[in-house]
């Protein structure tokens, strides 16, 4: 008997199903989103990047920051002890609005960033904690991002833009150390990260 028509259905069914469920049908829930505008102020919610936290976005996509940080805030009553007050409401889909592709992240080895620019909004402790992890916290196990920043010999005045690293991970006596480019960008897309804006399917918590 010849069960190839029926193997060719079952198998059309099963990718016919994957893709209804896969692609069309989140295109309809989450495709049309748009940003919520303030009628008052006229400010769209989420706010759209500007472009140094833009090129931020591409520094930390290439240094694996997702592999280690989440930028997603689990529903209140899921009561799982996972937010530990990262975030002051649960994220939705329209959060990621102007995210290409979304940094939602799937690992929580380190603490979720989702709000990471409300909690810690200071450019230079983001800059040594990336020089130097443990200067800022002995426990932590962060990797050091040191190849985002330049060691180099003062000459004359030393830049306003070198790190206030105290010892052991102060650079030697006469030497500086500097961000670079991707470093400041990687900072302003941290310091951008703030979702304490109320959504109509997300309201403060």
């Amino acid at each position: 008997m010849n069960r190839l028509p029926t193997l060719f259905i079952g198998f059309f069914a099963t990718f016919l199903t994957a893709w209804l469920g896969l692609v069309i049908i989140p295109y309809f829930q989450f495709g049309q989103l748009e940003p919520q505008v303030d009628p008052d102020t006229g400010d769209q919610f989420p706010p759209a990047p500007t472009g140094l936290a833009l090129r931020g976005a591409q520094v930390y996509r290439a240094s694996g920051c997702i592999y280690c940080h989440s930028q997603q805030i689990r529903p209140a009553d899921l009561q799982d002890g996972h937010n530990r007050g990262w975030g002051a409401r649960r994220t939705v889909p329209r959060d990621y609005l102007y995210e290409k592709p979304p940094q939602l992240g799937t690992m929580r080895t380190g603490p979720d960033l989702t709000n990471v620019g409300v909690r810690l909004n200071d450019a230079a402790w983001h800059h040594e904690h990336l020089y130097a992890p443990q200067s800022k916290a002995a426990w932590s196990i962060m990797a050091p991002y040191k190849y985002l920043y330049t060691v180099r010999k003062i000459e004359g005045q030393p830049s306003p833009k070198a790190l206030k690293l105290q010892p052991p991970y102060a650079p030697a006596e006469g030497y500086e150390v500097v961000p670079t480019p991707d470093a400041e960008a990687l900072v302003a897309y941290l310091l951008s990260l703030n979702r304490n804006y109320a959504l109509p399917e997300a309201p403060v918590e």
